[in-house]
Parts: C-alpha cells; sequence; structure tokens
C-alpha cells in the first residue's frame, strides 16, 4: 500500500507537471504571435512615420524652391525694366550726339545758333541724365542659403522612443479625505517624451501589498497630463484601495510603479431589512412605504396556517430584497416594528469613534425621521418617544413640523428643512449632530451619554428616502463638530 500511495503521488505530481508546461507551451506560442503581430506592427508604424517625415520635407523642400523662385523672377523683373531704359536712355543719347555733331559741321551757317540751342535743350532733357546708373536689385542670393546640419544631426540622432521609466508615489503627497483619494507621484528622471499617465485602482478588505487575485477589478483612468490626480465621489463600501500608475509616450506604456496601498475608513452599513415594518419594502439602501404591507401580511398568516398557499421568504410581507454582504443584525433576531412604528433600523452597531451617512427623503413624504437608536428600542416605540432613541422628525400631515425629539420631547427647529440630511455621531464624546447635507448647515445636536451600542435609525410613512453609507465624515464637519465640542451650543441637547 506504501508504494501505491508513492507512485500515485508521482503520478499525481508528473501530471501537475505536464500541466504546467502545456500551459507554458501555449503560454510560448502565444507569445510568437505575439512578437510576429507586433512587429508588424511596429514596422508599419516605422514606414508610416518616415513616409509622414518624407512628405513634410518634400513640402518644405517646395516651399522654399517657391521662395526662390519667386524672388530670382521679382529680381529679373527689376533688372529687366532698368535695362530697357537705359538702352532706351542710351538710344536717344546716341540720336543727340549725331545730331550735335552734324551741327558743328555747319558752323558758319546762318542757322547754326538755333540749332545749337536746340541741341542744347534736348541735352537737358535728355533721359541719360536723369537716368540712375545704380542697379536696384542686388545679385547677391546668400539670404536664401541654407544650413542644415544641426537637422542633419538630429536626423542621425532618430531612434526608437524608450520605455519610459517607473513612477514612483508619493504617499507623502497623497491624501484621503471626503471620499476623495489624491494620488501624487513622480519620476525618478525627467523624460520630455511622456505624453500622459495611466492610474488604476481597486477596492480591496487587505492592508499591505496588493494580492495577485482580488475579487475587485482594477479602473482605469487614462490620459491624466500631470502627476497628480484626484478620484472624486468616492463610494467607501470596503477597507483600503490598491493604487499604481504608469507613464506613457506616443508609443509604448511603461512599467506600473510598486502598488500601494490606502485606508479608506468609512461608515459602511446596510438596512436590516429583518426589523422594518411590514408597511416599508426595502431594497439594499432605499425604502418605500407600501400601504398594502398589512394585508400582505394576513395573507401570508392565513397561507401558512395552512389555509392558502405556503408561504416562502421570496413572498414575505414586506417584499424585502436583502443584500447578500449584509452584515449580521443588531436587533439579535428580535421582531420587526409594528403598529405605528413604520421604522428599519441599520444592520451595523456604532460603539466608539465618530461615523457619518446621509439619507435624501422624498419632500412629499407625511412623515420622515432620521437618527439612532439603542437595539434595545422596542418594536412599537416610534422614533425620539423613548430615551432609547434620537432623531429628527418631519411631519408634513395636517400641520407641518420639523422638531428634534428625544425621550417623547420635541424641539422645533426654526431652520429651513433640507432634502438630504447628514448625520454625524461621536458614540464616545456623546454628540449626534444633524446637518444639512448639501451646505453643511448645522440644525440641531443632541449631547448624549449613550449607555449602549447605537444603530441608525429611520422612519417614514406615506413616502420613501435612500440612504448613502461608505461616507467618511466631511472635513467641514469635522470643523464644526470641533467647534461644537469647545463650546456650549444652544441647542445642544433637549431638556
Amino acid at each position: 500500500m506504501g508504494d501505491q500511495e508513492a507512485l500515485r503521488k508521482i503520478i499525481t505530481t508528473l501530471a501537475v507537471k505536464n500541466e504546467e508546461i502545456q500551459n507554458f507551451i501555449y503560454s510560448l506560442k502565444q507569445m510568437m504571435q505575439n512578437v510576429e503581430a507586433n512587429s508588424s506592427r511596429a514596422q508599419e508604424d516605422l514606414e508610416g512615420e518616415f513616409q509622414s517625415l518624407y512628405a513634410l520635407l518634400d513640402e518644405l523642400k517646395d516651399e522654399m524652391l517657391m521662395k526662390i523662385k519667386q524672388d530670382r523672377a521679382s529680381r529679373t523683373y527689376e533688372l529687366q525694366a532698368q535695362l530697357a531704359a537705359c538702352a532706351k536712355a542710351l538710344e536717344s543719347s546716341e540720336e543727340l550726339l549725331e545730331a550735335a555733331n552734324q551741327a558743328l559741321g555747319t558752323a558758319n551757317h546762318h542757322d547754326f545758333p538755333q540749332a545749337a540751342k536746340q541741341i542744347k535743350d534736348s541735352v537737358t532733357m535728355a533721359p541719360a541724365f536723369r537716368l540712375s546708373l545704380k542697379a536696384k536689385v542686388s545679385d547677391n542670393m546668400s539670404h536664401l542659403m541654407v544650413d542644415f546640419a544641426q537637422e542633419r544631426r538630429l536626423l542621425q540622432a532618430l531612434a526608437f522612443l524608450p520605455v519610459p521609466s517607473t513612477p514612483e508615489i508619493d504617499l507623502a503627497e497623497s491624501l484621503v479625505a471626503d471620499n476623495c483619494v489624491t494620488l501624487a507621484w513622480r519620476m525618478p528622471d525627467e523624460d520630455s517624451k511622456i505624453d500622459h499617465y495611466v492610474l488604476e485602482y481597486r477596492r480591496t478588505n487587505f492592508d499591505g501589498p496588493p494580492r495577485a487575485k482580488e475579487d475587485q477589478p482594477w479602473m482605469v483612468v487614462e490620459g491624466i497630463k500631470g502627476t497628480e490626480y484626484t478620484l472624486t465621489g468616492l463610494k467607501f463600501d470596503m477597507k483600503y484601495m490598491n493604487f499604481r500608475v504608469r507613464a506613457c509616450n506616443k508609443a509604448v506604456a511603461g512599467e506600473f510603479s510598486e502598488p500601494v496601498t490606502l485606508e479608506t475608513r468609512a461608515f459602511m452599513f446596510r438596512l436590516d431589512a429583518s426589523t422594518c415594518h411590514q408597511n416599508l419594502r426595502v431594497e439594499e439602501l432605499s425604502v418605500e412605504w407600501d400601504a398594502t404591507g398589512g394585508k400582505v401580511q394576513d395573507v401570508k398568516a392565513r397561507e401558512k396556517d395552512g389555509k392558502g398557499r405556503t408561504a416562502s421568504p421570496a413572498n414575505s410581507p414586506a417584499r424585502v430584497v436583502q443584500s447578500p454582504k449584509r452584515m449580521p443584525s443588531g436587533r439579535g433576531g428580535r421582531d420587526r416594528f409594528t403598529a405605528e412604528s413604520y421604522t428599519v433600523l441599520g444592520d451595523t452597531l456604532i460603539d466608539g469613534d465618530d461615523h457619518y451617512w446621509e439619507v435624501r427623503y422624498d419632500r412629499d413624504s407625511k412623515a420622515f425621521g432620521v437618527g439612532v437608536a439603542y437595539r434595545s428600542l422596542g418594536k412599537f416605540d416610534q422614533l425620539g418617544k423613548t430615551s432609547a432613541s434620537w432623531c429628527l422628525h418631519l411631519n408634513n400631515w395636517l400641520q407641518v413640523s420639523f422638531s428634534a425629539k428625544h425621550a417623547n420631547k420635541a424641539k422645533v427647529l426654526d431652520v429651513p428643512v433640507p432634502d438630504c440630511i447628514g448625520v454625524y455621531c461621536n458614540f464616545h464624546e456623546g454628540f449626534l449632530s444633524f446637518y444639512n447635507a448639501r451646505t453643511k448647515q448645522l440644525l440641531h445636536t443632541f449631547k448624549a451619554k449613550f449607555t449602549q451600542p447605537v444603530l441608525p435609525a429611520f422612519t417614514v410613512w406615506c413616502g420613501s428616502f435612500h440612504v448613502s453609507s461608505g461616507l467618511q465624515v466631511p472635513s467641514a464637519v469635522k470643523c464644526l463638530q470641533k467647534r461644537n465640542s469647545t463650546a456650549s451650543s444652544s441647542n445642544a441637547s433637549l431638556p
């Protein structure tokens, strides 16, 4: 048996090795095909670049030849015109010379004075004496000479583009804040041929160097011209993010930088569908009030008693669609909210540090509330009506009111009602603050001493809302909270 087992291990090892070799052979064949295809493409690109260069040189040559021809034609025209004028003046001068010689031969004739005066007048007006005997243009064409020695050296230095160096990510200049990541990097050597950079990032729950296999794909940002880039509007639903960057010239991309991992700490939670009132329909982070929930519940109850079809989770009263990644509920399996407590809780306990989330509600909702509650909040308890919950409550039914509620006490808030509310909770310091999520205006702050962990809590009647989690505490809120913690606020807490 021992020999057989040893032989089986050998067979297994050989089979694995054979598979590795086969995979490597396939990889080599694929690389050969890639070499053929890539070299052909490189050759085509090279020929195209040279053809473009030839065309440019031919165009420049034609332009410069045209310049020489135009200059020659202009100078020839000027010289021909001057030559014609000189020839005409010479002909006139010769005629006058001949006439003067003839007149001199008849010096004793009585008409001589008259002839001499005419010749003198003709000489005065003769073109030969009004003609400039200096050429109008030069025959020097040195201004059209060329010296391509420098260009020739540049052409002789033509070579294939070098692969860009690998960038180095500068962690000291990189920043994670306000659900944004600013990543900075630098090149080890200056490279004027770099055209752009490519940044890749992905989410992960593992600290340290990126792992070879990750569930999340790399996301790509191309065409970055500088050595810094900011990703905005991120949702931090995982603990960390991996980053890498590479430089590209017009022909080739360099190697990726050494990947870095940045922590993206934020409060990530989902709605615990098992806690919601039967009239609330929960889908991921959205909730809608459904008036038929109670009737559906009655039907399901009868079916469960054997008076109808067999009840199934898919046909549950609240028709809940739960996320496969939902964390364990904080209510520990207690009954869902009922009666007039149209409430649903978050699924993640807050027992330390500071946390922030936002909720956007339908303005047509007849009632809406947002805050925190202990997981011991009774199934009949409405938010703010007991000492186990704190909330802001908007009532649009009959009489409009916007108030802060805790332990069945309410304080009316004299502030504009925003359509999106930000909630800040600092468990250790006992601060629960509400903000206009868009303007970061402080709406109200509870100063409490939490005796047990709390959960995000929401209520809605005849309306709907959507929660945004995976958010970091905004910088503006941090500043306001720091100021709020060092000074007493008139709206700090309910009596």
